[in-house]
């Protein structure tokens, strides 16, 4: 064992064994309010869900972790609290939370270009003209920056053509270096383009001025502090054990079909073959994300620990795409209620206003029959649980 990192492994033992985690029989049913298991039971019912996993909470506290269908259908295992998603694009609120970690620390501005810290991304050109034998470039008016990869307003792409067949093989060092190769396709702050390409740089970005591998970052700076214990680009066997099973509509669009992560390369417990993926690549449980959630809407702070400035938070949860019209941030969408979703169909959201928070997890390419209505309808569950909880006469 590496001596130099033996204090920091000791130390986020010291923070997972003294959390306050669920177990997996932490089912929390609501104190005052419907419940959310009974109205998605008919979803499940009639096979347009295979299951959920629903949390909602306030700034302080769990108001209800409820769980209903099956995490493995053949194999007849239900959801339970404990259950693990691949979260998919959730994960860009996660790294634009890390960078701004950086950016209160000084060691990062949001309005510098890119190659001040990644040099290979100088001298970038865009496509303005291509066809299958010719491409007609031009100079961008400014370098790509900060800001830019962290709202999607750079012009990178969706991803380069070296992240086949799975975008988590190549190492993120590698991934990156290929985007500054690749012609922009707009000029940056002219459109907002969704780039994985751009949150993976912003990942880049912080290896480069923590001096650690993005995970690492993550697991020392977030997680284990945080104490978001099954939050993992790998889920090793235990947690693999637990994770959800993804579906989509079958042939006849009546049923529900078994499918895998197209986007991930498996198996999944896989250190050598898959690499850390910062725009897409986490699993994670209600639990774990309810914890992150908490310290967002809490101005930066958890349990007493201090992880972002409030001014930070207010910053990569508000509007930073100009006079364009998409309402982005920094990895999050914007406004008084804001969050992320995933390509499953996971969700979690933050009403700042209301003191809201609600996570939504299931694993569903698209829906059969009314499936794509589950979300809306717990979404309204969770309302009337706030104002049951709002509603309680505060304790003596």
């Amino acid at each position: 064992m590496n001596t130099r990192t033996l204090p920091i492994r000791l130390a986020l033992l010291l923070v997972l064994v003294s959390a306050p985690l669920l177990r997996a029989a932490d089912v929390i049913p609501p104190a005052k309010g419907p419940s959310a298991a009974a109205a998605l039971e008919p979803y499940v019912k009639s096979h347009s869900l295979a299951g959920a996993v629903m949390l909602v909470a306030d700034k302080d506290k769990i108001l209800s972790l409820e769980t209903v269908g099956m995490a493995d259908i053949a194999a007849n295992r239900p959801m339970t609290p404990d259950t693990l998603f691949w979260i998919a694009s959730q994960s860009k609120p996660i790294t634009g939370t890390a960078l701004m970690m950086l950016v209160d620390e000084g060691k990062v501005n949001v309005d510098d270009p890119v190659e001040k810290y990644l040099p290979e991304f100088k001298g970038q050109w865009i496509s303005v003209y291509r066809d299958n034998d010719h491409q007609l470039l031009k100079s961008p008016k400014h370098p790509i920056t900060v800001r830019n990869v962290l709202s999607h307003t750079s012009g990178l792409p969706f991803k380069s053509s070296i992240e086949e067949p799975t975008l988590d093989q190549l190492p993120l060092a590698e991934r990156v270096r290929s985007y500054a190769k690749t012609p922009l396709d707009s000029e940056p702050d002219s459109k907002w383009n969704y780039s994985n390409a751009g949150i993976n740089t912003a990942g880049r970005i912080i290896e480069v001025v923590s001096g650690m591998p993005y995970e690492t970052f993550l697991d020392t700076r977030l997680f284990g502090p945080l104490g978001m214990k099954d939050t993992t680009f790998w889920p090793n066997p235990e947690q693999i054990a637990r994770l959800a099973k993804p579906y989509k509509p079958n042939a006849d669009k009546n049923d529900l079909e078994e499918i895998t992560i197209g986007q991930l390369k498996y198996p999944l417990d896989d250190h050598v073959g898959r690499q850390p993926m910062p725009a897409g690549g986490l699993f994670s449980t209600a639990s774990d994300l309810a914890r992150f959630c908490q310290m967002v809407l809490n101005g930066g702070q958890f349990e007493g620990k201090r992880y972002l400035s409030e001014a930070a938070v207010q910053q990569m949860t508000s509007k930073q795409t100009g006079d364009l019209p998409n309402g982005y941030g920094f990895g999050w969408s914007a406004g008084d209620v804001f969050g992320h979703g995933g390509a499953f169909a996971t969700d979690m959201s933050i009403d700042s206003k209301r003191g809201l928070i609600t996570i939504w997890l299931i694993q569903h390419a698209g829906f059969p029959g009314n499936g794509n209505q589950a979300h809306g309808t717990f979404k309204h569950v969770a309302e009337e649980q706030l104002t049951a909880s709002q509603s309680e006469p505060a304790a003596k």
